[in-house]
């Protein structure tokens, strides 16, 4: 094995870690805050680090999977352990595509993708499983706006910030790039 490859491979256990860590901490302190329909989700900033790292794309989606298995009882449980997964490795992936798209050097296109790719994957499960007569349009569109929104606040307030600390610290080169 390369350093590159081991390199790669302890970015994405670490992202995984940080990205569990942080969300079942912010569960545990504040209930639902980060597994209700209605969340903000901390740990969803780190997100911005596909924008450095191939490695945070199954960093940050095997970080969601963790998470999602300890808040089995906060409602969603077994289905947010894929389709809230499935969102985070859609999200992580157009990011880490998206790396060089920017506007006024900000990755804006890219802080984006959580919001949209949650916002219909998690709406619709929402609307789906917790619906009362099954999926209903206004459902989904009410329940991933909402999550659509949180994940919006969430990598505005503190996603872009990380980002540019990133990279005005010269920190970014501590990062596998490809």
């Amino acid at each position: 094995m390369t350093n590159k490859s081991t390199l790669y491979i302890v970015q994405g256990a670490v992202i995984a870690a940080l990205y569990a860590v942080l969300t079942v901490g912010q569960n545990w302190l504040l209930p639902g805050t980060a597994s209700a329909a209605v969340q903000f989700r901390v740990a969803e900033a780190l997100t911005v680090l596909a924008f450095f790292t191939p490695a945070a794309i199954p960093g940050l989606t095997l970080g969601c999977v963790i998470a999602n298995i300890s808040s089995v009882t906060a409602g969603l449980g077994f289905y947010d352990m894929i389709f809230g997964s499935l969102a985070s490795l859609l999200a992580a992936l157009t990011m880490y595509l998206l790396r060089n798209v920017r506007i006024k050097n900000l990755p804006v296109f890219g802080v984006l993708m959580p919001a949209i790719f949650n916002g219909l994957i998690v709406g619709f499960e929402i609307a789906f499983f917790f619906g009362d007569t099954g999926f209903a349009l206004p459902f989904f569109l009410y329940s991933g706006g909402c999550v659509a929104l949180g994940e919006l606040v969430v990598l505005v307030v503190l996603g872009l910030p990380l980002t540019v600390l990133i990279e005005k610290s010269g920190l970014k080169h501590m990062f596998v790039t490809e």
